[in-house]
């Protein structure tokens, strides 16, 4: 198997797991400028670290954001995706008044929905060859 760099350890395991996350402002609504992607990018980062997770990139674009996510077993995905949207929404609420006016009909920032896909490591099909080819005791 491939070769892991980065490996965490837990009490009781070693593990190395990423998400690819994607939040999508409500109405897709062209809300962001440059400083606003600046600072939720501070804002997320202080989110993740209290979950004991590693925001490893973010970037973004008017309207939807893309994060990379680092995170151990113990951290339900959907738990810091709910974090990451309430926690960023109430705080660029508050530090940016001019965002009131893209979400004042819905008083949401972020769609109820989310993306989040599981990357890193080898192909399935690479994992699937892996485990076939495990020594099966006779």
């Amino acid at each position: 198997m491939a070769e892991y760099q980065n490996i965490r350890t837990g009490r009781h395991c070693a593990f190395v797991m990423h998400a690819h996350l994607v939040f999508v402002t409500k109405f897709r609504h062209n809300v962001f400028g440059d400083r606003h992607l600046k600072r939720m990018e501070e804002i997320m980062r202080d989110v993740c670290a209290d979950f004991e997770t590693e925001l490893v990139e973010f970037n973004g674009e008017a309207n939807h954001v893309h994060l990379l996510v680092n995170f151990p077993p113990k951290v339900a995905v959907s738990k810091l995706v709910n974090s990451l949207k309430g926690v960023s929404s109430r705080r660029l609420r508050q530090e940016f008044p001019d965002l009131v006016r893209h979400y004042w009909r819905a008083n949401k920032l972020w769609s109820g929905s989310y993306f989040a896909g599981s990357v890193g490591g080898a192909p399935l099909s690479i994992v699937r060859q892996y485990i076939e080819q495990q020594n099966h005791p006779l």
